[in-house]
């Protein structure tokens, strides 16, 4: 049976900060994030399924996605915690805001590294995460596939 490839896109705001950055980016600012999930496996051949001819359902996977990095990450802030930008998210916390402190500077490149890993963990046996596209603006965003990790 074919292998088939099926994607689903999620949106979500978050906001950043690049810590030691030489550009504009070393502030607080935000994006409207576009995330593109390509999963590939083969489609299930039992009729009495009620999956039947599905790779996964849609539903199946937007679950998944959303509760790893939809429902997370969105209207968020996002620090690296090894940064004195811990001391804002501090601040920020006690001030009621959504902070997350990350292991990585936030770029969308560790973005996505963080995002493959998590949405891995959840899939089914039968399902591999092919790959991610994070667009971050509407002519900027990184990918990862699974091919070339």
């Amino acid at each position: 049976m074919s292998r088939i490839r099926i994607t689903k896109s999620f949106t979500f705001e978050t906001g950043h900060a690049l810590y030691g950055y030489d550009g504009k980016c070393k502030n607080v600012h935000g994006h409207s994030y576009k995330l593109f999930v390509t999963v590939i496996g083969t489609p299930i051949t039992d009729s009495s399924n009620v999956k039947y001819g599905m790779v996964i359902d849609f539903g199946d996977l937007k679950k998944i996605v959303k509760e790893e990095i939809v429902d997370i990450f969105d209207h968020a802030t996002v620090f690296n915690k090894n940064t004195p930008h811990v001391e804002l998210a501090k601040e920020l916390s006690t001030r009621g805001h959504h902070v997350l402190l990350v292991d990585y500077q936030p770029t969308s490149e560790n973005m996505v590294i963080d995002f493959a890993d998590k949405i891995k963990k959840r899939l089914p046996e039968t399902i591999q995460l092919h790959s991610l596209k994070l667009q971050e603006t509407e002519t900027s965003f990184a990918e990862w596939y699974q091919s070339d990790n």
